[in-house]
C-alpha cells in the first residue's frame, strides 16, 4: 500500500464529503437508510440468515428482527427456515423488494445526473472519466460490515 499523501488524503476526504453527501441529498424519504441497506444485501447477495444480516448491516439481532418484521409486513422481503438448521431463519428479498430497490436506484441516478448538469463541461468531463475507476473499486472491493471501519 502506498503512503498516504496530502493529494491522496485530500482526494479521499472530498470522495467521502460528496458520498456523505450524496447519500442523503438523493435519500427517499419511504425507506430508511438501514432499510435500504438491507434490501441492497439481500439484491447484491442473495438470502440470509437473519444473524448474519443483522451483523453485515452492523446492527443488534433484535433490531433486525424487527426490520425484517416491517420488510416482511410490507411484502418488500420474506423468512422461511434455513434447511441446514431449522432453529434458524432465512430473509429472502421479494419481487416487490426488487421492484422498490430498482425505483429508489433509478430516482437517485436521475437526481445525480441532475446535478451533473450543474458542471462546467471540463468538470462533467473530469467526473465521467473517474467514473469508471470508481465502479471498479466498487466491484472488486468488498464492502465491510457497516459500522466497521
Amino acid at each position: 500500500m502506498t503512503a498516504p499523501t496530502d493529494a491522496r488524503l485530500a482526494t479521499a476526504a472530498a470522495l467521502d464529503a460528496f458520498a456523505t453527501w450524496a447519500i442523503r441529498a438523493t435519500a427517499s424519504r419511504e425507506l430508511s437508510l438501514t432499510t435500504a441497506s438491507t434490501l441492497a444485501t439481500l439484491d447484491r447477495d442473495g438470502p440470509q440468515r437473519l444473524s448474519d444480516l443483522a451483523v453485515r448491516e452492523g446492527v443488534t439481532q433484535p433490531s433486525m428482527t424487527a426490520l425484517v418484521s416491517r420488510l416482511e409486513r410490507d411484502g418488500l422481503a420474506a423468512r422461511g427456515d434455513d434447511p441446514a438448521d431449522r432453529r434458524a431463519v432465512v430473509v429472502t428479498l421479494t419481487d416487490a423488494g426488487r421492484d422498490v430497490l430498482a425505483d429508489r436506484r433509478t430516482r437517485r441516478a436521475s437526481r445525480l445526473a441532475d446535478l451533473l448538469d450543474e458542471l462546467e463541461p471540463g468538470e462533467r468531463e473530469a467526473v465521467e472519466a473517474a467514473a469508471a475507476a470508481l465502479s471498479r473499486l466498487t466491484l472488486t472491493t468488498p464492502a465491510p460490515a457497516r459500522g466497521a471501519s
